[in-house]
């Protein structure tokens, strides 16, 4: 049985986007984007800065008009949809910086409402009761009669979600809606999405720089880079390789193994890892920051002859090399009793600590 196709509920298709230069104004113009996204899908927007992040999603929202291409909204174009359908279907949050005294948390979620009411922008029962439910979403329940200018960073970007649920849309588009919080806050507007995502099947599309939760998090990655544009899950981009053409920088690479990027060092050796539990990955993380070249398998340690306390290497890593070849082993489990050990041409050393390892590695001689 042939699995049928997503039906996709927002598309773009070979769109051009930008604004043309003018006087001093180099513009910007980009063209050939092809993206789409299904319903109850969190799609995160992932590209260095300058690739057009927040214009496309400007253009998407109808904010800023194509220069070409189609972009179609539950199968029908932009442009045949009237400005009030639009709001019913789209609604979109920004980075801006609220600063306006005297309005309380409950207002501004209230502007949610306005593509509901009359013309005198009246709220009924039925509005205030979705402010109240887009509150009590975002954990603001207690905050609706705080001062907006009150609020923390993320306190913030969460009374502007709820506003955005409060407009009670099937698409929710955001521009780097974590940019500036913490780390704590930056898991909980994830978390908020993925459960509006999965939970209440709306479309969620956020740019974002942190690669890191978004790999974990986001159904699908959007990503525009000046090798071209590519989708799919998360996976995909790490598989594919399509995360090493984010930055035009040769210095750096992604870690598919790790999940993550890494600066590229000069090679301080290489390292036979070994060992088991938690404590092996960190590891091998903090061995690779060092510079060495990371193999984990197996070690194969011979047993010292009689009369001799000097272990030999593993037979797979002895040899003539121009840098100095390790193998260290991890035992015990964390907190209290991880223990290292380290086998060099030198000797055997135990260690209780992972930077106390990576110290005594640092003053190891470059040829041993």
């Amino acid at each position: 049985m042939i699995a049928q196709a997503t039906p996709y509920t927002l598309e773009a298709d070979h769109l051009s986007m930008g604004y043309p230069a003018a006087g001093q104004d180099p513009g910007f113009v980009r063209t050939g984007i092809s993206f789409s996204a299904g319903r109850g899908e969190m799609v995160a927007l992932i590209g260095p800065n300058g690739s057009g992040k927040s214009t496309l999603l400007k253009t998407l929202a109808g904010f800023m008009p194509p220069l070409g291409g189609n972009i179609r909204w539950l199968g029908k174009a932009l442009a045949s949809h009237h400005p009030r359908e639009l709001a019913r279907l789209i609604s979109f949050v920004s980075t801006e910086n609220l600063r306006i005294p005297n309005m309380r948390v409950a207002d501004l979620v209230a502007y949610g409402r306005f593509p509901y009411t009359g013309w005198l922008g009246r709220l009924r029962d039925t509005d205030l009761d979705m402010v109240r439910q887009a509150l009590t979403k975002t954990g603001l329940e207690l905050f609706a009669h705080r001062e907006v200018i009150t609020l923390s960073d993320g306190e913030r970007q969460r009374a502007l979600i709820a506003r955005a649920l409060a407009q009670n849309t099937p698409f929710i588009l955001l521009d780097e809606p974590t940019a500036f919080l913490d780390v704590s806050a930056k898991y909980e507007i994830f978390q908020l999405l993925r459960q509006l995502a999965s939970g209440e099947g709306k479309t969620i599309l956020l740019s974002t720089h942190d690669l890191g939760i978004a790999l974990r998090e986001a159904d699908k990655f959007w990503m525009l880079t000046a090798a071209g544009c590519f989708q799919g899950a998360p996976e995909d981009a790490v598989l594919q390789g399509w995360l090493n053409h984010l930055f035009d920088n040769p210095h750096m690479g992604f870690d598919k193994k790790g999940g993550d990027f890494f600066f590229k060092t000069e090679q301080a050796g290489s390292a036979h890892l070994s060992g088991n539990g938690e404590g092996l990955e960190w590891t091998r993380r903090a061995l690779t920051r060092l510079g060495y070249a990371v193999v984990t398998a197996p070690p194969q340690e011979e047993e010292p002859g009689p009369g001799s306390s000097t272990p030999t290497l593993p037979p797979a890593l002895a040899g003539k090399s121009p840098q100095p070849t390790i193998s260290v082993i991890v035992a015990g489990l964390p907190p209290d009793t991880l223990e290292w050990n380290l086998i060099t041409a030198h000797g055997k050393e135990k260690f209780h600590s992972l930077h106390a390892l990576l110290s005594h590695l640092r003053e190891i001689p470059p040829h041993p």
